[in-house]
């Protein structure tokens, strides 16, 4: 019973550590948060509002994607010529 309550406290503290943002530096000098999603950020909140706001954009388009089922195929993104085009039967035009 305490090995299994230690194993589940040894995991729970790993998945915390694990959200958790990790500061670095990089070659230049500069100071960057790394994030737990696998993006990173400037830790100076000007240069982070530029990127931050780059993200949502990037965000905003994948959810208004078409296609990719589970991850699985192709994307098709608004301003695609195949975008929202409808059936190719002409029958059901």
């Amino acid at each position: 019973m305490r090995g299994a309550l230690a194993l589940a406290l040894v995991v729970s503290s790993t998945a915390l550590a694990q959200e958790a943002a990790i500061e670095a530096t990089t070659a230049s000098g500069e100071k960057v948060r790394l994030l737990p999603n696998g993006r990173w950020e400037y830790v100076d909140p000007k240069k982070a509002e530029v990127q931050r706001t780059a993200a949502s954009a990037e965000a905003a388009r994948e959810q208004g994607a078409q296609g990719g089922l589970f991850g699985i195929g192709r994307k098709v993104y608004e301003g695609d010529k195949d975008y929202n085009r409808g059936t190719l039967n002409p029958a059901k035009r």
